[in-house]
């Protein structure tokens, strides 16, 4: 298997010392086998981005309003907003109307038991409406 070989081939350099350790090549060589298992999953799995650019994308509006937030409220406060805005970002990634979303499983939450949870995840819930439903985002 090629990537086996690849990691060997980083072993055998990084034992044989032939590259200074601050240099680009050396650090190289010792960032890569802390990442491998990472590096693995990515060429397993092709639905798998190889950076986080689109996630970095769609928190930037979050992360640069972050100071305005800093004092949100009580250290709950700024937990439960990641939680909506995680939702909401997952969302609008997927094509499904978040206020729409947002409405009906927020209203459904109070009275339903642990085990009817996986019918409002966001997968379960957009295979059980019309298309309608889809493409129109927050």
């Amino acid at each position: 298997m090629i990537t086996l070989r690849i990691h060997r081939a980083l072993t055998r350099m990084k034992l044989n010392s032939r590259h200074l350790p601050q240099s680009a090549m050396g650090k190289a060589i010792d960032y890569t086998p802390t990442l491998w298992p990472m590096l693995l999953v990515y060429l397993e799995d092709s639905r798998i981005e190889i950076d986080n650019n689109p996630v970095v994308s769609a928190i930037r509006p979050t992360a640069v309003d972050k100071k305005n937030w800093l004092f949100i409220g009580e250290a709950e406060a700024g937990e439960r907003s990641a939680i909506f805005f995680t939702l909401i970002e997952a969302c609008r990634s997927r094509g499904i109307d978040t206020q729409t979303y947002l409405r009906e499983v927020l209203t459904r939450l109070p009275t339903m038991t642990n085990r009817q949870i996986k019918d409002i995840t966001l997968e379960a819930w957009a295979e059980a409406q019309p298309a309608a439903t889809h493409r129109k985002t927050a």
